[in-house]
């Protein structure tokens, strides 16, 4: 019953949070600039939005065909269908509880093709690692590129010392865990190492597999997918499309990392979106229009791929 409750609350603060943002945003604008922002709705071009979801789409089917390199490392034979499916249920599951997701991932092959649960899950993770660093790296050269324009930004919305506080918290809680798995006898210890050398297995399947460069070229195409689905769509906007590739990179980021600590960036992605833009002379109206406009499609073709693979999975793959 506690863990019942505790889910549910973790699934429904972040929403109430994201509500209470956008409650908060748009009772500051006035009737003018809501009626200007619902005209950005009607006059956007929507043949760019649909090129940004081809792009999305795109990146759904990388992703699950870069997975193969890790499953076959661990010795399975991929299927991509049930790949893609997975990925696809992934990705709405996500919009729950964040990175919940990367469980459901592990928990289909399990079922579906008899993976261990353990090395399933630590693939994942070996992907999620490389992508950290891919996403560190567009980190670091929005900063490089916009240092300037974003310092005041970076500065008002990151509380640094609260950060620091958290780092080092993190930090010392880290050495103890290292203490405990390390030289701790206790029972539950024994047990988290037996499950930990799986996960173990499956993360360090991407430095052990002979496919290592194939699997680096297949991870920065999802992300190029990624970028160029964002890159897209600023072109459904006339106040949007003359921004330099560099803004739209930065949004990109700000966006990314949104999306990664929220339920899908529900409240949080159009109003920080319309925040960066702003900095560039983007009206803050033509920015919350772009904002919902990307967040909405990209939540329509999460929600449908995510229904039809948990309708298609049962026939596509018997359970064995």
């Amino acid at each position: 019953m506690k863990q019942k409750i505790s889910n549910a609350l973790s699934i429904i603060i972040p929403l109430l949070l994201g509500l209470g943002l956008m409650a908060y945003s748009y009772k500051s604008f006035t009737d003018e600039q809501l009626a200007v922002m619902q005209a950005y709705f009607t006059t956007a071009d929507y043949n760019y939005v649909l090129i940004s979801l081809l792009l999305a789409v795109s990146g759904y089917v990388l992703r699950a065909y870069r997975w193969k390199y890790t499953l076959t490392q661990i010795g399975y034979v991929p299927d991509f269908k049930l790949n893609f499916l997975a990925v696809s249920i992934g990705y709405f599951v996500n919009l729950t509880i964040p990175r919940s997701g990367e469980v459901s991932r592990a928990l289909i092959l399990k079922k579906y093709q008899d993976i261990p649960f353990d090395k399933a899950f630590g693939t994942i993770i070996g992907e999620r690692i490389v992508d950290f660093f891919i996403l560190l790296f567009f980190i670091f050269l929005s900063l490089v590129v916009e240092f300037d324009t974003l310092k005041s930004f970076l500065l008002s919305y990151i509380p640094v010392g609260k950060l620091i506080l958290i780092l080092a918290i993190g930090l010392v809680g880290f050495l103890i865990s290292l203490y405990l798995y390390f030289y701790s006898k206790w029972k539950i210890i024994l047990n988290i190492k037996s499950k930990v050398e799986g996960l173990k297995e499956g993360a360090l399947s991407i430095w052990k597999m002979p496919y290592k460069w194939e699997f680096l070229i297949y991870t920065l195409l999802i992300w190029f997918s990624y970028v160029l689905m964002f890159y897209a769509a600023t072109f459904a906007l006339k106040e949007t499309s003359n921004i330099t590739f560099g803004t739209a990179l930065v949004a990109f980021v700000i966006g990314s990392l949104t999306i990664t600590f929220t339920n899908g960036g529900f409240g949080f992605f159009p109003v920080l979106i319309a925040k960066i833009l702003f900095l560039y002379n983007v009206p803050i109206e033509a920015g919350n229009a772009f904002g919902w406009i990307v967040w909405t499609s990209q939540l329509i073709i999460t929600v449908f791929l995510g229904l039809f693979s948990l309708f298609a999975l049962p026939f596509v793959r018997k359970n064995k």
